[in-house]
C-alpha cells in the first residue's frame, strides 16, 4: 500500500445556510461579552460551613447533589440526599481563601465530575432521545481526521509497526515535531531532544506531576493551578503536593493573570495554567504570557497547556515560552478531533526530557509505538502550512525517510488534500460557533469563546450550575456541562459545545430558548 496514494476523497464539511445567516456579521474571532468570574460564591462556602468534616471531599459532594435535589422539590433524583442536606446545619465560617487552598475542594469537584458523567449523564438520567452539547470535544462523526493522517494510520498497520520503541517516542517524529515547534515561535531553535511523544494530554500532564515532585521533593509552598480548569488534571497535581487554585477572571475574551502574579512566590515549585479556558474559550494574551512567565523564578516550572489554543487568532508565539522552566503540552485531542487516539507530545528543556526518559521508560516505557508516522506527518505539513509553503518539491520529499517511497507528485497531492480539508474544517468550526453563540445571545448571557469550541451560557434564573444541567436536561432533553466541574465556583454558568451537526445545535437552541422564555413568564 502506498503512503500517499495519488487521490485522496475529499472530505466535504458543509455549513447550512441557516447556521452562516446565524452568525451575521459578527467578527469570527472577537471575544467580546460579560465578565466571567471563577470566585468562591457564597453558595460554594455554604457547602464547607454545613460539612461536618470540611476535609472529606465524599461528603461534601453528597451535600452539593443534596441541595440541588432539595430545590428540585419533586423532581428530585436522589431524595435520601436531599434529606442528608435538610438536616445539615452551619458548623463555622470558612473563608473563600480556604476553600481554594483545601485539598478537599479539588477532590471534591473531582468527585462531583465523576458523579456527572458515571451516574447522571450516562447513568440514571440517560437516554438516546438527549441533544449531547456537553461532551467539550468535537464530533469525530462530523470533523474527524483528515484523510491524510488516516491513511499514515493505514500505512503503520500495514508495515507492522507497533513493536517497541523509545521512551520518548522515534526519533524522526520528534524532529518533525522540533521542526514545527521551532516555526511556531521566531528565534527559537528546538531538536529532537526538546521533544516527548505522550498519550494525549491529560496523560502527559498527571505524568509531568508525578516525574516534576518525584524529582524535586517535598515543596516548601503550594503548586498554583489557574482556574477554570480540567478537573483530572488539577487533581493529577493536587493529590502529590499542596496547591492552591488561583481564579482567573476573563473579560471580553482575555483571561487576566494578575490573580498569579499576585500569588506567586520564589518557592512557587509549580504553575499549570491553560492559555486558553475551558469553558469560556477566553485566552491568555502574549504579552501577559510574556510577563508571568519573566516573573517566575528559575526554580519555578510552569505547565502551559496549549491544547485549547486553536480555532482562534493567529498571533506569533513569544520566545519566552521556549524558556527552560517552561513545560508545553499538546495533543491531537481538541485540534484534530481524535480524543480515542490518545496522542500528543511536550516540547521543554533538553535537560528535562533527558530525565523524562528514565521516568517514562520505568512508568509506562513509552508512548504507542503506531501513531509515530501519523505524529510524523502531521508535524511536517504543519510546519509546511505556518511557513508558507504552498508546493512541495524535493527538499520536502527528503525530509522522510526513503523507505516511505514518496514522490514530489504523491506528496504535493496529499499535502494539498491535507491543507484543504484543513481550511474548510476551521473554517465551518467557526462558523458553527458564531452561529450557536448568535442564537443563545438572544435570551441568555453567552460569554462568547476566543478560542476552541465552547461556549458558557449563563440562563435567567440558576445560582448553581448543576442544577440548571439537571433542570434542562429534564425540561428539554439538551444535556449541558455545568461549570462547577471546571471550579466555576460562582453562578450557574453551563457549557455547551457548538462542533456538533448543524441539526443537532439548531433543534437543542430552539428548546433551550422556549424553556427560558416559559421560564421567564413563570417568573415575571
Amino acid at each position: 500500500m502506498e503512503l500517499f496514494p495519488h487521490s485522496l476523497p475529499q472530505r466535504c464539511f458543509s455549513v447550512p445556510p441557516e447556521a452562516v445567516q446565524s452568525a451575521g456579521a459578527a467578527s469570527l474571532l472577537d471575544g467580546g461579552g460579560p465578565r466571567f468570574l471563577s470566585d468562591v460564591d457564597e453558595r460554594m462556602l455554604s457547602v464547607f460551613d454545613r460539612a461536618a468534616d470540611p476535609e472529606d471531599p465524599f461528603e461534601l459532594c453528597r451535600l452539593w447533589l443534596g441541595r440541588v435535589d432539595a430545590e428540585s422539590g419533586a423532581h428530585a433524583t436522589r431524595p435520601w440526599l436531599a434529606e442528608q442536606w435538610r438536616a445539615s446545619t452551619v458548623r463555622r465560617s470558612m473563608s473563600p481563601e480556604e476553600v481554594l487552598t483545601s485539598r478537599a475542594t479539588v477532590r471534591f469537584v473531582k468527585e462531583l465530575f465523576n458523579f456527572f458523567f458515571r451516574d447522571d449523564l450516562y447513568g440514571d438520567l440517560r437516554s438516546d432521545d438527549h441533544l449531547m452539547l456537553s461532551g467539550g470535544a468535537v464530533d469525530e462523526e462530523e470533523w474527524g481526521l483528515p484523510e491524510v493522517l488516516k491513511e499514515c494510520i493505514r500505512y503503520a498497520l500495514d508495515r507492522d509497526w507497533y513493536g517497541y520503541s523509545d521512551s520518548c517516542g522515534r526519533v524522526q517524529a520528534r524532529e518533525a515535531v522540533a521542526a514545527y515547534e521551532s516555526a511556531r515561535i521566531p528565534g527559537v531553535s528546538y531538536d529532537a531532544g526538546n521533544i516527548a511523544l505522550t498519550m494525549g494530554g491529560t496523560v502527559a500532564i498527571s505524568t509531568l506531576a508525578d516525574f516534576i515532585v518525584s524529582r524535586s521533593g517535598p515543596a516548601s509552598a503550594p503548586a498554583l493551578c489557574a482556574t477554570p480548569n480540567y478537573p483530572p488534571l488539577v487533581e493529577s497535581i493536587a493529590c502529590r503536593t499542596a496547591t492552591r487554585l488561583v481564579p482567573l477572571p476573563a473579560q471580553d475574551g482575555r483571561m487576566s493573570v494578575e490573580p498569579l502574579l499576585a500569588a506567586l512566590s520564589p518557592d512557587t515549585p509549580l504553575v499549570m495554567l491553560q492559555t486558553a479556558a475551558n469553558p469560556t474559550g477566553a485566552g491568555v494574551a502574549e504579552e501577559d504570557l510574556v510577563r508571568l512567565l519573566n516573573a517566575l523564578s528559575p526554580s519555578t516550572l510552569i505547565l502551559l497547556d496549549e491544547c485549547h489554543e486553536w480555532l482562534g487568532p493567529r498571533s506569533a508565539m513569544s520566545p519566552a515560552r521556549a524558556a527552560r522552566n517552561v513545560i508545553r503540552v499538546s495533543s491531537l485531542s481538541k485540534h484534530w478531533s481524535a480524543p480515542g487516539i490518545k496522542a500528543g507530545w511536550i516540547t521543554a528543556d533538553r535537560a528535562l526530557i533527558a530525565e523524562y526518559y528514565e521516568y517514562a521508560s520505568t512508568h509506562f516505557g513509552g508512548p504507542p509505538s503506531f501513531f509515530y508516522t501519523l505524529i510524523e506527518v502531521l508535524a511536517r505539513m504543519e510546519r509546511w502550512r505556518v511557513t508558507g509553503v504552498r508546493a512541495v518539491g524535493t527538499e520536502q520529499v527528503r525530509e522522510f525517510e526513503a523507505s516511505y517511497g514518496l514522490t514530489v507528485d504523491r506528496l504535493q497531492d496529499a499535502y494539498l488534500n491535507y491543507a484543504s480539508e484543513r481550511e474548510a474544517r476551521e473554517q465551518s468550526l467557526l462558523l458553527f460557533r458564531d452561529a450557536t453563540h448568535a442564537r443563545l445571545s438572544e435570551f441568555a448571557t453567552v460569554v462568547k469563546p476566543r478560542y476552541s469550541i465552547n461556549t458558557a451560557v449563563q440562563l435567567p434564573g440558576w445560582d448553581d450550575s448543576y442544577r440548571c444541567f439537571r433542570d434542562l436536561l429534564r425540561e428539554t432533553g439538551v444535556s449541558t456541562y455545568p461549570g462547577i466541574l471546571n471550579f466555576c465556583f460562582s453562578g450557574g454558568a453551563v457549557r455547551l459545545t457548538s462542533a456538533r451537526s448543524w441539526r443537532d445545535i439548531d433543534a437543542a437552541v430552539d428548546r433551550l430558548e422556549a424553556y427560558a422564555g416559559r421560564d421567564a413568564v413563570r417568573h415575571g
